[in-house]
């Protein structure tokens, strides 16, 4: 298919899975926060010293905030996105703090701290738009994540952060199009289960 289809095919997904998500009720999403925490905790994502990437929920996103509070309590090191460059489409991660700010577009950003390059990171929670059994992933069609993890297209073995999508079930599609610059997840995690992702190969 030409990519100029595929892209077409992306949009109209994403906007659908959008809607899906944005007509869950808010109790049924905090329920779905508590239950994913839990999900990540007996997948074994409460290590101490182990370096996790999250992010901050807007609009109707899972939010990672019940997970991240038992991570910290845990001794987890929690680092959050930061918007670098708005027109390279760039971010980094700053260290989860008290201290935030509004950043580009709006999204809840850390204050201070060291930065941490992504490939340092041991695992990654993406938030997504929608997502696929084989761990395509429909982000917000930005590319911020896919930027941020490209190294991990060009290695022969994986190394660097596990990619855990995080979702309501509802958000599953039967097959979303892959583009040459997207990068698999590894694993989904919805408040159903946890789920290894059949296309992740490491």
């Amino acid at each position: 298919m030409p990519e100029r289809d595929v892209r077409d095919e992306r949009a109209r997904l994403r906007q659908e899975l959008r809607r899906r998500r944005a007509a869950l009720p808010p109790v049924e999403r905090a329920r779905a926060a508590r239950a994913i925490a839990a999900r990540l905790a007996a997948a074994g994502l409460l290590r101490p010293g182990l370096r996790i990437g999250a992010y901050l929920a807007v609009k109707s996103e899972i939010s990672l905030e019940p997970f991240m509070s038992r991570a910290l309590r845990a001794g987890c090191a929690v680092w959050l996105p930061v918007v670098t460059d708005t027109r390279a489409h760039r971010m980094t991660f700053l260290p989860a703090g008290r201290r935030r700010r509004r950043g580009a577009y709006g999204i809840p950003e850390p204050v201070g701290g060291a930065r941490c390059a992504t490939r340092w990171l041991q695992v990654v929670l993406v938030p997504l738009v929608g997502f696929d059994a084989a761990g395509h992933r429909l982000g917000s069609g930005a590319g911020y994540y896919d930027r941020a993890l490209a190294f991990r297209l060009g290695l022969r073995r994986w190394r660097g952060p596990r990619l855990i999508g995080v979702a309501h079930s509802c958000q599953q599609a039967a097959a979303i199009a892959a583009l040459p610059t997207d990068v698999a997840l590894d694993a989904v995690v919805t408040e159903k289960g946890f789920f290894p992702c059949s296309g992740a190969d490491r």
